[in-house]
C-alpha cells in the first residue's frame, strides 16, 4: 500500500472489503467481525488501531501478549479491548490464558479445556472457546482430528466457565479456491 495512506484509511478500506464480500455472499455485514492479529506489533500500534475503532485483537505468543494486554490496559483503561488467544496451547500455560483472554481459538484437547475451565477466575465472563480441528491432516498443524471433534465438543460444552462457540479450521493452502472448500 501507498506509504501516504493513514492507518485509519487502511482500516476503513478493510471494512469496505468485508462489506463487499458479505454483500456478494448474501450475508449481512454486521454478522462478520474483524479480528486484527496483533502478534509481533507493540502495544502502541495496537492502541493506534484501537483508536481507529478496532477492539478485537489476536495473539499467539503468550509472554508478548501478556505484556501488551497489560500495557494497553494501563495506557487506555477506558477502552475495553477484547483479546483472543489464537496459538497452540501448552498445558502449563493455561492459567494466564484463562486469566487474561476473552476468547481461545485453539483448544484441541480435553485436558487443556478442563484446565482453562478450572483456572478461569469467577469474576470474569465465561471464556469463549473454539475447537481447533485439523481438517486435512496437516502434519505441521495442531488440532483434533475430525472424527474426535464431536466428543471434544461435548466435553467442552459440559464444562463450567467455558462457552463453546464453534470450530477453528485452517486448510492447507491450495492452488485453487475450490480445492480449499472441498471436504476431506
Amino acid at each position: 500500500m501507498d506509504g501516504d495512506i493513514t492507518l485509519q484509511q487502511r482500516y476503513e478500506a478493510v471494512g469496505r472489503r468485508i462489506e463487499t464480500a458479505c454483500r456478494a455472499a448474501g450475508r449481512p455485514p454486521d454478522q462478520v467481525t474483524l479480528l486484527a492479529v496483533s502478534k509481533t506489533f507493540p502495544a502502541g500500534r495496537v492502541l493506534d488501531l484501537a483508536g481507529c475503532g478496532q477492539r478485537r485483537f489476536g495473539e499467539n505468543y503468550l509472554q508478548e501478549a501478556l505484556a501488551k494486554i497489560s500495557e494497553c490496559a494501563i495506557q487506555r483503561p477506558d477502552w475495553r479491548l477484547e483479546w483472543h488467544f489464537i496459538g497452540p496451547i501448552q498445558s502449563n500455560k493455561t492459567r494466564p490464558i484463562a486469566e487474561h483472554f476473552d476468547w481461545v481459538h485453539s483448544v484441541d484437547r480435553e485436558r487443556v479445556a478442563r484446565r482453562l475451565a478450572e483456572q478461569r477466575p469467577p469474576h470474569l465472563a465465561p471464556l469463549q472457546v473454539c475447537i481447533q480441528v485439523n481438517i486435512d491432516g496437516g502434519a505441521n498443524k495442531s488440532g483434533v482430528i475430525p472424527p474426535d471433534a464431536l466428543a471434544l465438543a461435548q466435553a467442552i460444552a459440559a464444562l463450567p466457565r467455558l462457552d463453546l462457540r464453534g470450530l477453528m479450521c485452517i486448510p492447507e493452502p491450495c492452488a485453487d479456491y475450490a480445492s480449499t472448500l472441498a471436504v476431506h
